[in-house]
């Protein structure tokens, strides 16, 4: 019977101290349980079961996160599925341009056969859904040109994100092409997700001897708990399973590795805390400098200048004389018609008549 392994305070806290001989227990009980399961021989000894590990962690981390495994041993044969996503080449078809990706993987030393697929044949020949859906199906592992993976969500569809299978980027540029390829190739890749403490990466196959299950094991680990966000100590326990099989546990974390856990994430709350306290201060002293700066200026800048006010000189306005019933008074002038009849109302304008004397009288009559 399995033993499950705890580890040590006295390892490092960013390391598992992972018991060999109790993974090798883990490997073989799979192997026997694949071999009695299968229905035939070839079954075995082909690529039929993927062994994949099964990580718990203490709390749910912030952010997802992807990290990239390299292995000792490949998962994919030299025949394996695996397509590339490339940019369109400046005065190329598609055809062409699959030609020309082709000749170029072939003369960096890339083994793999690696289905080409230009930007612009992605866009018209996968642009329904079934065709996409078929895309999905028809390849394991796909990778994109550094230069459009900005470019392919919106052409690809959710799916291949939903399947755990988005393109990986690689440079083709790089002068370590073969290197990079083959780690991708050969290597697996870890999705962990912020929705929940459980995330699972596949590292062999039913076709590997149990030395080569055991050494992707124990590099997988090391790699997992070196470059997780909070590191190993929150790694609470770690399975090894097939695809039919039940977990076999072959790491079991300390409860109190729980406490470190929370220590640490105390730690860099109150670091983060310290932070944007700190930027806040200094925030509010540079304002302050600012203000007292303006305040200076203005001061000195600006002064009181007397404004000139020009002085008005009545205007003299013509009279009137009007004779009422009272007698005579002298009215001045409206400016309006209205204003007019107002002021003149109960008024009564008269003209003067010449004075008649007896000498007039007598002209008058000797002229008749």
């Amino acid at each position: 019977m399995l033993s499950q392994h705890t580890c040590s305070m006295d390892s490092p806290r960013h390391e598992l101290d992972l018991d060999r001989s109790q993974v090798k227990k883990a490997v073989q009980a799979l192997r026997a349980y694949i071999k009695s399961s299968s229905t035939s021989q070839k079954l075995f000894e082909n690529d039929g079961q993927t062994i994949s590990l099964l990580l718990t962690q203490w709390k749910i981390p912030k952010k997802e996160q992807t990290i990239r495994i390299p292995l000792p041993h490949g998962l994919r044969t030299d025949s394996g599925d695996v397509c590339l996503f490339t940019r369109d080449e400046p005065k190329m078809t598609s055809e062409q341009a699959v030609r020309f990706y082709k000749k170029l993987l072939r003369e960096r030393g890339i083994k793999n056969a690696i289905e080409v697929i230009p930007f612009k044949m992605l866009k018209t020949e996968n642009k329904p859904f079934e065709a996409k859906r078929k895309l999905l199906g028809n390849f394991d592992l796909f990778l994109s040109d550094a230069r459009i993976r900005r470019r392919l969500p919106s052409h690809i569809g959710k799916h291949f994100y939903e399947r755990k299978k988005a393109p990986l980027s690689v440079d083709l540029e790089s002068k370590h092409l073969a290197r990079d390829m083959e780690r991708l190739i050969q290597g697996t890749t870890l999705t962990v997700s912020n929705k929940g403490s459980c995330c699972m990466v596949r590292v062999a196959h039913s076709g590997m001897t149990a030395d080569e299950v055991v050494e992707n094991v124990m590099t997988a680990v090391s790699t997992i708990s070196a470059k997780l966000a909070k590191t190993g100590k929150n790694i609470k326990i770690i399975h090894l399973k097939s695809q039919t099989s039940v977990a076999l546990p072959i790491y079991t974390s300390d409860l109190s590795h729980l406490a470190l856990v929370e220590e640490a994430r105390k730690k860099a709350h109150l670091t983060k805390g310290a932070q944007k306290r700190k930027r806040e201060n200094d925030k509010t002293e540079v304002s302050e400098l600012i203000t007292k700066e303006t305040e200076e200026e203005k001061d000195n800048e600006e002064e009181e200048i007397p404004q000139l006010v020009p002085i008005e000189t009545p205007t003299k306005k013509p009279k009137l004389e009007i004779i009422s019933k009272k007698g005579r008074k002298k009215v001045s002038k409206p400016a309006a018609g209205r204003g007019l009849k107002k002021t003149l109302k109960g008024t009564k304008l008269t003209k003067k008549i010449p004075k008649v004397t007896a000498r007039d009288l007598k002209r008058k009559e000797k002229n008749k």
